[in-house]
């Protein structure tokens, strides 16, 4: 095995259980809608994750372990993707805050501030700023 193939499947084995996390996320609630199906399909495209770990992340999705961003940066990465994500998905009105929302929750952010977080960050999703520019927008929301 070459040295590439360890970080192919290290990579590959990080998306799925990002994913598996954002599944279980979904699931929270102990449904997923059809506007989460629709976002976590796109999602398992853009995380590279084939059609048969598809079905069995959602067949067994509390197996992964969760991986929470370890650092406040690697966790503003995640939400600048996922909210660039929903806004793109044009998923309307209170469902597009509440998806976000949820998903602040996985990643870690605080629940007594997740609603400010979705807020600050579909606007600046909305502005299609950089990631730069959304970490210094969302580090800055308390200024």
């Amino acid at each position: 095995m070459s040295f590439s193939d360890l970080f192919d499947s290290g990579f590959r084995k990080r998306n799925e259980d990002h994913f598996a996390s954002i599944v279980r996320v979904a699931m929270s609630d102990g449904v997923i809608s059809d506007s989460e199906r629709a976002f976590l399909d796109r999602l398992a495209t853009r995380l590279d994750i084939t059609e048969h770990n598809y079905k069995e992340i959602l067949k067994d999705y509390k197996n992964h372990p969760i991986n929470p961003p370890t650092s406040y940066d690697d966790r503003l990465e995640r939400l600048y993707d996922l909210a660039r994500m929903v806004w793109i998905d044009d998923i309307e009105g209170p469902n597009q805050h509440w998806l976000l929302e949820k998903l602040c929750i996985g990643l870690g952010f605080n629940s007594a501030n997740v609603k400010y977080i979705a807020d600050k960050a579909l606007v600046l999703a909305h502005d299609k700023v950089d990631l730069e520019t959304f970490i210094e927008g969302i580090k800055s929301m308390n200024e």
